[in-house]
């Protein structure tokens, strides 16, 4: 029988097939205190490691011990208050050793396990994926397309190539009328020889004219291309980057934005980004900030710069519309959108935002996300959006008025879609 022996590494000395084995054992229980520690932390340190506590009753193992009754013989080292032939009561089977003492005898001691910061990002993103993306053109799993790689002597005659088999042939024969003609002036010369003698030998004359009739023969037999010559292209299997997806942040960063709503659009967007950079390599991000005009930022910009003013949205939205012209062409890329805003626009702006979405935006995008920071009434850029909505149903929108409401937004908004 074959065995296959791991003898990868692993790292910081431990057990990596034992962490994996124990993780899918216990995962039920690991989600759950994975879920009780994410109440318990802010968004911007959610990229550690923790470590979690699962009750000892879920991880208990059978157990083989000793009987009741019977008379055994025990050496108790280090003993200084019996001696030998002294009786020990045995213990009560309600009592046991436990750090969580109680009024019954009983405790349960937890076990403390340690998450790596993937394995918890694993736990935690487990259940998300952006809407449609497998389903249109962005996967994990490579594609292949064929690449030409030099030429090779077997292949189909669709891919024979013409001018290397030509050059081929033509370097055959003269390899091979080179060697005869040679050998051709050799005779010649031996005949001249011969002829030119007072009593020429008739049977060496006739014996080499004989061979420069077989050599001319040979020389008439070679062919004009000989299967030898033939070359083909030689294709292979290259690994193609999939098509790119790209994502567009839109943050409203003014001045009706307080600190407190700025706070939860920057950690909506910091989950965001974690969730993308986590579960998909191929995708490109892009930063807008607003206030009456709109600017592309970096991220170190995007989530700390103190610029204020007015609120335009319809700025936002125009300037995406021209970076995805000029740098994303929708053949080519997946376009995704998620905008945070508290929804305090010009009221003559929210028609032209929704103008600009029904016809330049939305039939590009794959998916857009709208989250509204607002612990009041909606205003008018809801009420528009609410139209986009209801005409197209890949726009989402979603109202948080505080930062429990983030989570259960975050993953409704990205949770994966069951295929029925």
């Amino acid at each position: 029988m074959t065995q296959f022996i791991d003898r990868r590494r692993n790292g910081k000395s431990k057990s990596t097939i034992n962490r994996q084995r124990f993780i899918r054992r216990f995962k039920q229980q690991i989600k759950a205190a994975v879920a009780d520690s994410i109440s318990q932390r802010s968004i911007t340190n959610i990229e550690q490691g923790e470590k979690i506590l699962i009750p000892k009753k879920d991880i208990s193992e059978p157990l083989f011990s000793h009987g009741k009754g019977g008379k055994r013989e025990v050496i108790l080292p280090g003993n200084k208050n019996f001696i030998l032939g002294d009786k020990i009561q045995r213990p009560s089977n309600a009592e046991s050793q436990s750090h969580n003492a109680s009024n019954q005898g009983e405790g349960v001691d937890d076990f403390i396990f340690e998450l790596s910061k993937d394995e918890f990002l694993d736990l935690f993103f487990e259940d998300l994926a952006l809407p449609d993306l497998i389903k249109t053109k962005l996967t994990h799993e490579p594609t292949f397309v064929q690449t030409k790689a030099g030429f090779t002597t077997v292949g189909t005659p669709p891919n024979i190539h013409l001018i290397k088999s030509f050059k081929n042939a033509i370097s055959r024969r003269l390899i091979f009328k080179g060697a005869y003609q040679k050998k051709e002036k050799q005779l010649k010369d031996e005949l001249k020889f011969l002829l030119s003698e007072k009593n020429p030998n008739i049977k060496k004359i006739e014996a080499i004219q004989e061979k420069l009739k077989k050599l001319l023969k040979k020389q008439m037999k070679i062919p004009f291309i000989d299967t030898n010559d033939i070359r083909y292209i030689n294709k292979i299997k290259q690994q193609k980057p999939t098509t790119q997806a790209v994502m567009f942040c839109l943050m409203d960063v003014s001045g009706s934005m307080d600190e407190s709503k700025k706070d939860l659009a920057k950690r909506f967007f910091i989950l965001l980004y974690l969730f993308l950079t986590k579960n998909y390599q191929k995708i490109s991000l892009v930063f807008i900030r607003h206030h009456t005009t709109a600017k592309e930022v970096d991220e170190k910009e995007f989530f700390y710069s103190r610029e204020t003013g007015g609120t335009v949205v319809s700025s936002a939205l125009e300037l995406m519309h021209k970076i995805i012209v000029e740098r994303f062409p929708t053949e080519d890329w997946n376009i995704y959108v998620a905008q945070a805003s508290d929804g305090d626009n010009w009221n003559a702006d929210s028609p032209k935002c929704q103008e600009i979405l029904e016809n330049f935006i939305m039939q590009y995008v794959q998916y857009y996300a709208y989250i509204e920071i607002l612990p009041r009434h909606h205003q008018s850029l809801w009420r528009a959006y609410i139209a986009i909505r209801e005409k197209f149903k890949h726009f989402a929108m979603r109202d948080i008025n505080d930062k429990k409401d983030l989570y259960p937004v975050f993953r409704d908004l990205f949770k994966k879609k069951s295929h029925a």
